[in-house]
């Protein structure tokens, strides 16, 4: 039976932390390996220790050393098995050579946690790749990430891809997708978090008969995070709400593939994600975008 996350609170307040150099960063044999991108706060560090916590091996994604440190040394004191790597999802360079990595490193991925997102106030903001920046961070690498993950995906399976997109959804305008007119940030992030529940149907299509499964969730609505919370936002639910939704789609059997869900139930997405030529277009644009 897999801890509660109010068991984990008190379990990090007593243990001591044992050193990152001190204890193998790899799996055991046997044991499975989950990657969650965005894990050093928040909703992926919330998973990451609670997945941790309960045997898994646990691959930290951030662009902070001392805070990937930090959450691999806390799942560690939980007695479970982490590394962290470091990667700047506004860079496509750094996707690329993060999967190349994991691809190097690990023998086997059982699952794929697309977690990390922004949600930025103020003017447009563009990526080291000239992309908007929401769009980048939030869609383009879930679509990277994912396709270079694919073939370590498909000899680990039965494996699982979860996509964490959001119940604010706005439909993509192909003509002006990178928003260089009439922008607003909530607008960009809508507009992402729709792209990442397209792609995850795109995925689960292409997937269907390798063993693995690409869902997408909605956690829960304005979580207590930073990101909500730095923008001087009212929270309306907490992390552990969004984590029992998150760890539903990652645990829970029989949930099928290419399917949206609103915390655990299954929901019906923007009509645009049911649209074969918009999927379509997404691909397209997608693969000149990465160059993949």
């Amino acid at each position: 039976m897999r801890p509660s996350l109010a068991l984990l609170a008190a379990a990090l307040i007593t243990a001591a932390p044992a050193p990152a150099s001190a204890q193998p960063d790899a799996p055991a044999p046997g044991q499975r390996v989950v990657l969650i991108t965005g894990s050093t706060s928040g909703l992926g560090r919330e998973v990451a220790l609670a997945l941790g916590a309960a045997g898994d091996h646990v691959i930290v994604h951030g662009r902070s050393e001392e805070r990937g440190s930090a959450v691999v040394d806390s799942i560690r004191a939980l007695g479970g098995s982490a590394r962290f790597v470091r990667a700047d999802f506004a860079r496509l360079a750094d996707i690329t050579a993060m999967a190349e990595q994991i691809d190097s490193d690990y023998d086997r991925l059982d699952v794929l946690v697309n977690n990390a997102g922004i949600w930025l106030e103020g003017p447009r903001q563009l990526s080291d790749d000239g992309h908007e920046l929401h769009f980048q961070v939030n869609y383009l690498a879930t679509w990277l990430l994912t396709e270079s993950l694919s073939v370590l995906l498909q000899r680990s399976a039965p494996a699982r891809v979860v996509n964490v997109a959001s119940i604010a959804q706005q439909p993509l305008d192909f003509d002006d997708v990178m928003l260089e007119s009439g922008y607003s940030d909530g607008r960009a992030y809508a507009q992402s978090k729709l792209a990442q529940i397209m792609i995850t149907r795109v995925h689960a299509e292409a997937l269907e008969d390798s063993g693995v499964t690409v869902n997408a969730l909605h956690p829960a609505t304005m979580m207590d995070t930073n990101m909500v919370l730095s923008r001087g936002a009212q929270a309306r639910a907490s992390v552990d709400e969004g984590a029992e939704a998150l760890l539903h789609l990652i645990n829970a059997p029989n949930l099928g593939t290419g399917g949206y869900f609103n915390g655990m139930q299954p929901a019906r997405p923007n009509a645009q994600a049911l649209d074969a030529d918009a999927l379509a277009k997404l691909v397209e644009l997608s693969a000149e975008w990465t160059g993949r």
